[in-house]
């Protein structure tokens, strides 16, 4: 895909570039690559339409591919944000708290209690890491969650205990 792949990186007047270089990656099918986007607010509105018109577009190749790239800004359009996957270099902030503490309320006897050891280590795992990050998630309120549910530490307690009688069976 080094082919077909597109970089451009934002800054002062990159704007009509970029429009041009989305426009032909509609066509051909390219994976345009905007990156710093927060270094280019006054293109940041135009951007929005031209992301919201893409659905609209007759001709668009089914493999274009559009990546943006940007540190957190507040002009940076929200509508772009929820339509888009989204990627982050750094955990939240209380991942790394929120493991401890689940890992420290489990005991080692609990743990090795199990005849399938390995697996129920690997489950135990994932739902603790589960467990944390929908802890963190919380903190966002309500955008991305329909209903609000804390999944607490009861209710990975009683997980963990349902997954050990299951694996166990």
């Amino acid at each position: 895909m080094e082919e077909r792949l597109k970089p451009i990186s934002l800054g002062q007047g990159q704007g009509e570039k970029a429009k041009k270089l989305i426009e032909e990656g509609k066509l051909q099918g390219y994976w345009i690559f905007l990156q710093n986007c927060h270094l280019a607010r006054t293109f940041m509105p135009e951007l929005e339409v031209i992301i919201e018109n893409i659905p609209e577009c007759f001709n668009v190749h089914e493999e274009f591919r559009i990546y943006l790239t940007s540190m957190p800004a507040s002009y940076f359009p929200v509508s772009v944000l929820q339509n888009g996957i989204k990627l982050t270099t750094e955990p939240p902030r209380g991942l790394k708290a929120n493991l401890k503490r689940s890992w420290g309320n489990i005991e080692d006897a609990y743990l090795n209690g199990s005849t399938k050891r390995e697996p129920f280590h690997k489950l135990v795992w994932g739902l603790t890491y589960f467990h944390a990050i929908i802890q963190e998630r919380r903190k966002f309120g309500p955008l991305g969650w329909n209903i609000r549910y804390e999944f607490n530490d009861s209710d990975l307690d009683t997980s963990t205990q349902v997954m050990k009688m299951l694996i166990e069976e």
